[in-house]
């Protein structure tokens, strides 16, 4: 069995308290996620986004277990930020909620998380002396080298990689304190912003500059970006997030009507 088929059969009793509505509009940002990060080949039948509720910063959105790509309103679940569904009613639930909870709960600025096994990301999650390090402009968010969560400090050589608890996700919390995007051995990565649409450009971007980097080191010696000019990047860049973030929702709009 494939450790994420464990995934698939988690469920867990609602925490007390009653849910308190998100506004519609992040719900449909929510949704437009999902959707994009798929259409963008970020995520697959795995991989999950959330947002901080608008309402309540002690909780979080995210959908019960599912692929993302085939996530509607009625698949949104409140959780606390010790991951705990508040009107999952039920439904299944991701194991690796426990991502979301302890980073929101770590780092109050997060307003989204990102978490996807992106194809070439995983490669350089496990190559030794080799970091992805940004290397273009729309980037430059990764800075001078992304850290990489090696889940053996945390819990031994057994686990199945997967963060399945508080404790795990404490853990990965820790490697966010000075990036906002954390590889995983092995396993994916998790990136984190101020805004939904800003954490899937940083996730579509993430993947695009670590496909160059290979790219680029079969070819010869890669130069990449100084820290100076990945923070002006940050701030000339980041800011015209809205961009891709409407063409990518129309797009993902549009595959899913069907129409041409």
């Amino acid at each position: 069995m494939c450790p994420h088929d464990h995934e698939a059969a988690v469920t867990v009793p609602d925490a007390g308290g009653m849910a308190q509505g998100a506004s519609p509009s992040l719900v449909a940002d929510l949704l437009a996620a999902n959707h994009i990060l798929f259409d963008q080949g970020v995520v697959d039948a795995f991989g999950h986004v959330s947002v901080r509720h608008d309402a309540r910063p002690d909780r979080f959105l995210l959908a019960r277990n599912m692929a993302p790509g085939a996530v509607a309103a009625e698949d949104i679940v409140e959780f606390d930020l010790d991951s705990n569904p508040i009107d999952a009613k039920g439904r299944r639930v991701y194991l690796e909620r426990f991502i979301h909870g302890e980073i929101y709960r770590r780092r109050p600025d997060v307003l989204a998380i990102v978490h996807s096994h992106s194809h070439s990301i995983v490669p350089l999650s496990v190559m030794k002396g080799t970091r992805l390090r940004a290397l273009f402009h729309m980037a430059g968010f990764i800075g001078q080298e992304a850290p990489v969560f090696e889940i053996r400090e945390a819990r031994g050589d057994a686990t199945d990689l997967l963060i399945s608890d508080n404790a795990l996700g404490r853990a990965l919390a820790e490697k966010f304190d000075g990036s906002d995007i954390v590889l995983m051995r092995g396993h994916g990565s998790t990136v984190v912003a101020t805004s939904l649409p800003l954490a899937v450009y940083r996730a579509v971007y993430a993947e695009l500059n670590a496909q160059y980097q290979i790219e680029a080191s079969r070819a010869g010696e890669v130069t990449f970006l100084t820290e100076a000019e990945g923070r002006a990047c940050v701030r000339s860049i980041e800011g015209q997030v809205q961009r891709p973030w409407d063409l990518w929702k129309a797009a993902a709009a549009q595959r899913r009507s069907g129409r041409p």
